[in-house]
């Protein structure tokens, strides 16, 4: 593998992820006994393709969280960082790029919420990027109709305004990947406030590919997410016999 095509994780979990209730932040949450950041760094070290996994942390909360790297068993062939994160997700993504050492060329974004994603697709989006694409998401057809809306009060009735074709529509995950060079360049000439760092990357007017995600790729901010959550890890284990 030579030097420019090293992959590198940036898990932005800064966040506090208020729609799961009070309580630890999001990321910190356990799922099966475990906390869910963990299973995504896990997820993410899981692809021999990934040398380094730099976790952005809640700005008063980096020793907490490299204490609980330490405390989990992770790949030794994968080396692990911790870096204080900002007030944004986009600040904790910028500080997270600033930590990179030269050397990577390929560095994926990821949702330390999304803690499920299968191996097969985080090699996916990393193969996509070293095939040459600048920017890359997993993402899913979507299995309802989405109707575009006039947004009105909280539970009251809203104007339907268009119904957009469901085939030209994709539901997006992560983790998105992107040559190096391309996001440090989004991240220093974006300001406006964005979802994804894809978002940012076509700000740029750079081209953005889709490649297949996976359902099992799916955010956890809900409680019954973590039902969900809980339910796949139980069948993975049934399957691997542990």
């Amino acid at each position: 593998m030579s030097e420019e095509s090293r992959t590198a994780v940036v898990i932005p979990a800064a966040g506090r992820g208020v729609r799961l209730g009070p309580g630890a932040p999001k990321a910190l949450r356990a799922l099966n006994g475990t906390p869910m950041l963990i299973h995504a760094v896990r997820a993410m070290a899981a692809s021999r393709a990934v040398s380094l996994v730099v976790v952005v942390a809640p700005p008063q909360g980096a020793a907490e969280v490299k204490s609980l790297l330490a405390d989990h068993a992770l790949p030794d062939r994968t080396d692990f960082v911790v870096v204080p994160g900002g007030e944004t997700r986009q600040e904790s993504v910028k500080l997270g790029l600033d930590a990179l050492p030269e050397g990577i060329g390929v560095v994926l974004v990821h949702d330390a919420a999304r803690p499920l994603v299968p191996v097969d697709t985080v090699d996916g989006v990393i193969e996509a990027v070293r095939e040459g694409a600048p920017a890359v998401v997993p993402a899913l057809p979507l299995a309802d109709t989405v109707k575009q809306v006039e947004p009105g009060e909280p539970g009251a009735p809203e104007p339907v305004l268009a119904t957009p074709e469901r085939a030209r529509l994709r539901a997006v995950q992560t983790p998105q990947g992107f040559d190096r060079d391309t996001l440090v360049r989004a991240h220093a000439t974006v300001t406006g406030d964005v979802t994804d760092d894809a978002g940012m990357v076509e700000q740029l007017g750079v081209q953005v590919v889709v490649v297949p995600g996976h359902e099992e790729a799916f955010k956890v901010t809900r409680p019954l997410d973590l039902v969900l959550a809980e339910a796949v890890l139980a069948r993975r284990r049934a399957n691997d016999g542990f």
